[in-house]
């Protein structure tokens, strides 16, 4: 069986692009090695996406198969390893998954990425309960109380910039004597007077009594210790896009994110991306729903060339 497109990965992006797909009458197949919503069911509470205020990740996990599952698509819980032309068909692609093959005439990619992970004792234990990776997604969660930032990039800095509009003080932790971000980045946050910059120090443990309360910091040039109160912590050390299968099949950025057009075209004709996995400004739960229905639209008008 040839689909008329395959779309790997079933988060928001994924989802979408099948609702858009089914919508115009294509033979869909979705392809997730987690469980349908992906990491979406991970997050504790959203404040962001129109209409959702205050759902959290299950619930509107829930809501977005529910009605996905309307329109009816295929679904397999399969890893992807690799995207390759043919073999005897110059217009359908293979896509090779951990037990299975599959032919599709387009391919969108929504496999998403994930943050980076510090390591420190205790990150685990409160991930979604004072430690965050998203200050756009979490901060309003904090609002008026303090909280720290690790990190000395651009990220960290425009998140520590941000969370500057709602928390009392901000900790921006960094590990060297100096920011790595952008001058003009680095001296906005210099000017406000909420972040405290906390050089040569890294995040040894977080503790809490069922949410964040405290982090030990340790100077890696004196080795002193110090213990700071927070009620949360954003890991701001870069996110890991999922797409090393298409590693020299597709054009990647630096980081490794999948480049497009508006259009959620990649370098090649047929194959589009959505979502994190592609190189954009914002990645949010809403542009990447955003990007799905793009990418679906694009999908439908390649095949009707």
């Amino acid at each position: 069986m040839v689909y008329d497109c395959v779309i790997i990965g079933g988060g928001p992006a994924g989802l979408t692009a099948s609702i858009y797909a089914r919508r115009a009458g294509l033979g869909v197949l979705v392809l997730e090695k987690l469980y349908e919503g992906g990491q979406l069911a991970n997050i504790h509470a959203i404040d962001n996406y129109p209409g959702m205020y205050g759902i959290d990740g299950n619930e509107l996990t829930e809501k977005l198969v529910a009605h996905a599952r309307v329109y009816g698509y295929d679904q397999a819980d399969e890893e992807v390893m690799e995207i390759r032309r043919g073999p005897d068909d110059v217009n359908v692609f293979t896509v090779v998954a951990d037990q299975n093959l599959y032919e599709a005439r387009t391919v969108i990619i929504a496999s998403g990425a994930k943050p980076k992970k510090l390591g420190a004792a205790g990150e685990e234990i409160y991930t979604g309960r004072g430690v965050s990776y998203c200050a756009t997604c979490d901060g309003t969660f904090f609002r008026g109380k303090d909280v720290a930032v690790i990190g000395g990039g651009n990220t960290a800095v425009q998140d520590a910039i941000y969370l500057a509009r709602l928390c009392r003080n901000i900790y921006l932790v960094h590990r060297r004597d100096k920011l790595r971000a952008e001058k003009h980045l680095a001296d906005a946050a210099m000017k406000l007077p909420e972040i405290e910059f906390i050089y040569d120090s890294v995040l040894e443990e977080i503790s809490g009594n069922g949410t964040v309360e405290e982090l030990r910091l340790k100077n890696i040039k004196t080795g002193e210790e110090r213990n700071i109160g927070v009620a949360g912590v954003f890991i701001a050390a870069g996110i890991t896009p999922d797409s090393d299968f298409v590693r020299g099949f597709l054009e990647l950025d630096g980081g490794g994110f999948i480049i497009t057009d508006e259009r959620m075209r990649t370098s090649v004709p047929g194959v589009f991306a959505a979502g994190d996995v592609r190189t954009t400004p914002l990645r949010q739960i809403i542009t990447a729903a955003a990007d799905g229905a793009v990418a679906a639209d694009s999908a439908g008008a390649y095949l009707d060339m």
